[in-house]
């Protein structure tokens, strides 16, 4: 894995706040100057390159010698059971996949881990193992923390770094949870079966794919008529559009354009509420379109009977919308 090693001038900038409890934990480092110097050795391109091998970061890092020094960073590895415990609580939450799946890091996800007894981050920064070939006895050295620095970085653009330094890869972690899921799924199909009498050990039948979801031009339509009496349709209240719901989007920044990203935003809900208000007004124009029907029939009926004038000043009843 290719991990950029050296800053802008503007250094990390606004990042996700996974990124930014990373650094705090960094800068949580009570030798300030080494600190200084750290980011000044991430910031001028003194870290000649970092890889992963397993689950360690072994990094070179340009000092005061011809020859670079050579860093390594690790965190403690969770066990397999560990990870068990991990999985079964992350397979609870269909969201928590989703949103890694999209590259943003859940807010809450230390609660899954704790059902583990264990933490995704760090605590303390000596938790951070780290080891480098400088002279230096301080640990960690500033060869180390410019090293901390470029990982920080790394951290925006792949949350899944953290992860692999506790012993999933990407890879692993979502064939694990895919897998989790679908053991998951398949359990309350066979509960539900075990509740309404059926045979449990029965295998789940697979539900078959709606057709929207796999033909996006449906997504914005819906042709069944809706009966006004029994459905009412309201709006989204306020924080609880789709948008809202996702949480906040990965989008990058740009220090050229700092309104670029909320301008973004509020022409995509803006976008988002004409479509939706769209979608209601045709949905209702086909529930009265329906009532309209009825009352056509419920109308016609007596037609069929022996005609007869109507008493005077009586008026034909309507069928009910």
């Amino acid at each position: 894995m290719t991990i950029t090693t050296s800053l802008g001038d503007q250094g990390l900038g606004q990042q996700p706040w996974w990124v930014e409890q990373w650094m705090e934990l960094i800068n949580s480092y009570r030798y300030k100057k080494r600190l200084e110097r750290a980011w000044t050795y991430a910031r001028e391109g003194n870290v000649l390159s970092i890889r992963f091998e397993g689950r360690r970061v072994h990094a070179r890092v340009q000092g005061s010698e011809a020859e670079p020094y050579k860093v390594k960073l690790w965190l403690d590895v969770l066990s397999d059971e560990d990870w068990g415990y991990v999985l079964e609580a992350l397979g609870q939450k269909a969201r928590w996949s989703a949103q890694l799946l999209a590259g943003i890091m859940p807010q809450d996800i230390e609660r899954a881990f704790a059902a583990s007894g264990r933490r995704l981050f760090p605590f303390k920064l000596q938790e951070v193992r780290s080891e480098c070939s400088c002279p230096d006895k301080a640990n960690p050295c500033k060869h180390a923390s410019a090293v901390y620095y470029l990982m920080g970085d790394r951290f925006s653009e792949d949350p899944f770094v953290l992860f692999q330094l506790r012993g999933r890869t990407r890879s692993q972690l979502l064939a694990d949870l895919a897998l989790q899921r679908r053991e998951l799924l398949q359990q309350r199909a066979q509960a539900l079966r075990a509740s309404q009498g059926g045979d449990a050990g029965t295998p789940a039948l697979a539900h078959p794919t709606p057709v929207a979801i796999n033909d996006p031009g449906r997504w914005w339509r819906y042709d069944a008529p809706l009966d006004p009496a029994l459905v009412v349709i309201t709006p989204a209240m306020e924080g609880e559009s789709g948008l809202e719901e996702a949480g906040p989007l990965p989008l990058a920044e740009d220090g050229r354009f700092p309104e670029a990203n909320l301008q973004f935003l509020t022409h995509l809900k803006a976008q988002a509420l004409g479509l939706a208000q769209a979608a209601m007004a045709t949905a209702m124009a086909a529930g009265r379109s329906m009532g309209e029907d009825n009352s056509a029939n419920g109308a016609a009926a007596p037609a069929e009977a022996p005609a007869e004038a109507p008493a005077s000043g009586s008026k034909s009843q309507p069928g009910r919308r």
